[in-house]
C-alpha cells in the first residue's frame, strides 16, 4: 500500500508539514504547487506554543525555533490611549505551563525554507512546481488529480492543502465564495533601527481602535520589523492606486497614537489583502479526497492560529492515514471527528474577537478596557489554556 502515491495539492506550510510527516512515515508522497517555484510571502507569522510539539514530530523543531524569536510578552494597547489593555507575559511563567514550549514569532520565508529543506532530502516526498491543479476524478481505487497544462497525475488519495480559495474544496463541498469582512491588511517590513521611538521591541504588539488595529514584532533574530495595518473599508474589493491607499489610511487613523502614525507612513501600499475567513462546515471528505488547514477552515487572525491550525491538521491527519490499513474514508472522518470542534471553535470565537474586542470603540471600548486590566497573568492564560495546551 505505501507504495502507492498520495498526492497533496498545495506547498504552502500545512501541505509541506503534512507531506514531511507522511513521507517519513514510509509513504510515497507527491505535493503540487500551482506557483513557479515552492516559496512564501515574505512577512512574519506567529506560532503558538501548541505548534512546536507538532514540528518536533516532523523533526523539524529545532531548525524553527532558532530560526524565530521569542518574544517577551503578546500585548494589546488601546490605539487612542496607549495604555495596556491585556498583556500574556510569555516569559519562563508561561513556558512552563505549556510543557516548555515556547511562543514564537517567524519570518514565514524561513519556516516554508526549513519545511521546503526537509521534504527535498526525504526519498519519499517529491515536489511539483508550476502545477495548478484544476480538479480530481475519484475512480473508486485511485485518483486522478487534472492539472491546468494537461497533465493529469495518479495517486492513491489527495489531500486539499489548497487555501482559503481551494480548488478541491469546491469539488467536495460545492463552489463558494469566502466571507468578506470587510476589512483589508497591508504589510511591510523595515528595518529594526526604523522602529518609531518609544515602541516595544521585545513583543508581540497589537493596537486596537474602532474599525482598525496594527500588529508588529522583530524577526531575525530582531533585525527587522513586522508591521500589519488592517482597517475596515468600503473599497475592500477594489483595487486603488497608492494614494487612494495612502488617504484612506490617514483618515482611518488619524486619531491614533502618534506612534501608530509613523508606522502607517512606513507601510509598503503596492498590495493589500482583503480579510475573509469560511463559517465552520461539515464534509472535510468525499472518497478519496480530504481537506485539511484553510481549505477546510479558513480562520480570522485574532487568535494567529491559522498557520497553526494547519500544522496540527498535518500531523493527525498523518498519522490517522498511516494507521488505516487502507480504509482512507475511515480515516478521513476519524480526522474531521477529531479536528471539527477545535478548529469551528477558533473560526468562530476570532469571529467574536475581531468584532467584539479587537475593534471596539466609545463607551464599549472603555468596558472592555477597565474589566481587561483587572485580570491577572493566571486569568488570561487559563483563557488560552485550550489552545496553547494543543491536541
Amino acid at each position: 500500500m505505501r507504495d502507492k502515491t498520495i498526492i497533496i495539492v498545495g506547498g504552502g506550510i500545512g501541505g509541506l508539514c503534512a507531506a514531511l510527516a507522511l513521507g517519513q512515515s514510509g509513504w510515497h508522497v507527491r505535493v503540487l504547487e500551482q506557483a513557479p517555484q515552492f516559496g512564501a510571502i515574505g512577512y512574519g507569522i506567529q506560532l503558538g506554543p501548541n505548534v512546536p510539539p507538532m514540528l518536533a514530530r516532523i523533526g523539524v523543531r529545532d531548525a524553527v525555533i532558532a530560526a524565530s524569536v521569542q518574544p517577551d510578552n503578546v500585548m494589546m494597547l488601546d490605539a487612542f490611549d496607549g495604555k495596556p489593555v491585556t498583556v500574556v507575559n510569555t516569559g519562563a511563567e508561561f513556558r512552563a505551563r505549556y510543557g516548555g514550549n515556547p511562543y514564537l514569532v517567524v519570518h514565514r520565508v524561513d519556516l516554508h525554507n526549513i519545511l521546503v529543506a526537509a521534504c527535498k532530502a526525504h526519498p519519499n516526498v517529491s515536489l511539483d512546481e508550476d502545477a495548478c491543479v484544476t480538479g480530481h476524478e475519484d475512480h473508486g481505487d485511485h485518483v486522478v488529480v487534472t492539472i491546468a497544462d494537461g497533465r493529469r497525475i495518479e495517486g492513491t488519495i489527495v489531500i486539499g492543502a489548497d487555501g482559503i480559495r481551494s480548488r478541491l474544496r469546491d469539488s467536495i463541498m460545492g463552489a463558494s465564495e469566502p466571507a468578506q469582512t470587510g476589512y483589508v491588511a497591508h504589510r511591510t517590513i523595515v528595518p529594526i533601527d526604523r522602529a518609531p521611538r518609544g515602541v516595544p521591541l521585545d513583543d508581540v504588539v497589537l493596537w486596537g481602535g474602532e474599525g482598525f488595529h496594527i500588529v508588529h514584532y522583530p524577526l531575525r533574530d530582531k533585525t527587522i520589523f513586522n508591521i500589519v495595518a488592517v482597517f475596515e473599508t468600503a473599497t475592500y474589493g477594489e483595487k486603488m492606486d497608492v494614494d487612494a491607499y495612502r488617504a484612506e489610511l490617514d483618515r482611518t487613523y488619524a486619531k491614533s497614537q502618534p506612534v501608530m502614525r509613523e508606522m502607517i507612513a512606513m507601510l509598503d501600499l503596492d498590495r493589500r489583502w482583503p480579510i475573509g475567513d469560511r463559517k465552520p462546515q461539515r464534509g472535510w471528505s468525499k472518497g478519496r479526497a480530504v481537506l485539511m488547514g484553510d481549505a477546510a477552515h479558513a480562520t480570522l487572525q485574532s487568535y494567529a492560529q491559522g498557520a497553526g491550525m494547519a500544522i496540527e491538521d498535518a500531523i493527525v491527519l498523518a498519522s490517522l492515514i498511516d494507521g488505516c490499513k487502507g480504509d482512507f474514508a475511515a480515516a478521513f472522518h476519524e480526522f474531521e471527528a477529531a479536528r471539527l470542534t477545535r478548529t469551528a471553535r477558533i473560526q468562530l470565537e476570532s469571529r467574536h474577537l475581531w468584532d467584539r474586542y479587537y475593534h471596539l470603540g466609545g463607551i464599549e471600548a472603555q468596558v472592555r478596557n477597565e474589566a481587561e486590566r483587572l485580570r491577572t497573568d493566571e486569568d488570561v492564560w487559563r483563557c488560552l489554556d485550550w489552545i496553547y495546551k494543543g491536541v
